[in-house]
């Protein structure tokens, strides 16, 4: 009788773990992303193919935020569980504040151009005291990266030049204008603008290698999720990973699709749209190898001693297991 009790109850267990399971995969990944931006693309692409389903990801439902820095809110908020296009500085911030989040990737690099009109007297970022510069708003990762950069190389300070806050399209337009002196681009923006000839002061790249004496890649953007999630399914995020990495491979094989989708999906001009299908790999990347980690730190830290951002980060922010799990997935689907 007692053996019949023991089976029975090593039954219930198996019962209560599966249905525990059951509930589990029974909510969507609730997957947020920041529309208004670069991160549109890949969002688009994502959303409109089967890449997720093909990593195992069922049920996922995704969250579209009109604004850089709140994908990061969303997460603080338990609106979303998960986003790939999380502004870094906004991640080291929540973190720092106890927010239980993770990162597991480095997923936008800064693909940022400083630009100004043709016939402007402005010839270098130098010239841009006293200046209207249009860029994302105060607090995002560019507007963070840019005070560094004019700080350390060029000796400014906040007061010496005027943040004109804008998304891409509003940047462009405000050059367009003349509203401002200079503008902060991605390259694809740059490639898009028809309305006013302009002409290049420098790259946010070059001046971050300058200010930091190194050649590493500096990441505007991150992957970000719930500590909870990280911690009780690193292979859901892991799947993610899988699925931005097949999303971002198939961008690079199909430009043209990608510009069909940005088409239908972001109502884009069609030249615009094949404009932004040539930049895919510029602006697209799933990585987390220990140098990308090691970036993301003197990231936050750059940005913590100028004083843009506060605390210190937790020891195990950075969640790297899912981004290993990923790497092996996608090496045994290699012919």
């Amino acid at each position: 009788m007692m053996k019949l009790n023991r089976r029975v109850s090593r039954l219930w267990v198996a019962v209560a773990v599966s249905l525990v399971s059951i509930a589990a995969h029974a909510v969507p990944l609730r997957i947020g992303y920041w529309t208004s931006g670069v991160s549109l693309g890949l969002g688009a692409v994502l959303e409109t193919g089967d890449f997720l389903k093909k990593a195992g990801i069922d049920d996922a439902r995704f969250v579209h935020f009109a604004e850089v820095n709140a994908p990061a809110s969303g997460l603080a908020a338990n609106v979303i569980d998960i986003s790939f296009s999380v502004a870094g500085a906004s991640a080291f911030s929540i973190a720092a504040t106890g927010v239980p989040i993770r990162i597991f990737g480095a997923t936008a690099p800064a693909d940022v151009t400083f630009v100004a009109p043709a016939n402007s007297a402005v010839t270098s970022l130098a010239g841009l005291r006293g200046k209207k510069i249009g860029m994302s708003p105060a607090g995002s990762s560019v507007a963070l990266m840019t005070a560094a950069v004019l700080r350390a190389n060029y000796g400014f300070t906040p007061a010496d030049y005027s943040l004109v806050p804008g998304n891409e399209a509003r940047l462009a337009q405000f050059l367009a204008q003349q509203q401002v002196d200079a503008a902060a681009l991605r390259s694809v923006t740059v490639a898009q603008l028809t309305e006013v000839k302009a002409k290049r002061l420098g790259t946010l790249v070059d001046e971050w290698h300058k200010l930091t004496h190194s050649d590493a890649m500096p990441y505007l953007g991150v992957g970000a999720a719930r500590t909870d999630l990280v911690q009780r399914d690193p292979q859901t995020v892991a799947k993610f990973i899988v699925a931005i990495h097949a999303a971002i491979e198939w961008g690079n094989a199909h430009p043209d699709q990608v510009a069909a989708i940005l088409q239908k999906v972001a109502n884009l001009p069609a030249n615009d749209a094949h404009i932004y299908a040539a930049h895919w790999a510029e602006l697209n990347t799933i990585s987390f190898e220990p140098a990308d980690i090691e970036t993301l730190k003197r990231e936050q830290q750059i940005f913590a001693a100028s004083g843009a951002i506060k605390g210190t980060l937790p020891p195990d922010v950075f969640a790297s297991e899912p981004y290993q799990i990923a790497k092996k997935i996608i090496a045994g689907q290699k012919p």
